[in-house]
């Protein structure tokens, strides 16, 4: 059975973007891009909300044959992956192997995971939150940068309480911390 994952770059205080909706903060250096790169090896499909789709769809056009070996390898990986888009605005979709859903249906996602040959990662604050509130989620992946930014788009939704177990850290030379946690779902 593949694992749904839950991979964010966050500020230290939690937030994918601020509260004037930057995210700049968060762009990562090239050891650390070179370390996600690494493991999102095993993502085969990702799950995307529509404003996190619209920001990853820069991804399509990066050539995979010139430029830094780690913004290419991100590419290819994208570029070969399937998507699924969840979106109740989007008319159609502009990347390819790449589908629209109006919903998540959280049956459909649990039957692709028993069914998918690799990992699926779930991206954006707002699908992952219906992810994880669903008992999905299998893993977190979080970077986080070393800046407070005060508010903004929380990378894990309030409310939610969900027991977690250490599996992996890394610390980077600019100050980011990669922890790696198994979701105990219920």
């Amino acid at each position: 059975m593949a694992k749904l994952i839950y991979s964010a770059l966050t500020s230290l205080d939690g937030y994918l973007a601020d509260s004037a909706g930057n995210f700049e903060w968060a762009a990562p250096d090239e050891e650390v891009h070179a370390f996600l790169n690494q493991t999102e090896k095993s993502i085969g499909t990702w799950l995307l909300g529509r404003r996190m789709y619209g920001f990853m769809t820069y991804w399509e056009t990066v050539p995979t044959d010139t430029g830094p070996e780690f913004v290419r390898d991100f590419a290819r990986a994208w570029q070969s992956a399937d998507k699924i888009v969840y979106s109740r605005t989007l008319t159609e979709v502009h990347t390819a192997r790449t589908r629209l859903e109006r919903d998540f249906d959280v049956d459909t996602v649990r039957r692709l995971k028993e069914t998918a040959d690799h990992d699926l990662s779930v991206g954006g604050a707002e699908l992952a939150a219906q992810a994880l509130a669903a008992g999905l989620v299998d893993e977190l992946h979080l970077y986080l940068n070393p800046v407070v930014v005060g508010g903004g788009t929380a990378a894990l939704p309030s409310g939610l309480r969900l027991p977690l177990s250490f599996l992996d850290e890394r610390r980077f030379a600019g100050g980011a911390v990669f922890l790696r946690y198994s979701c105990s779902n219920p």
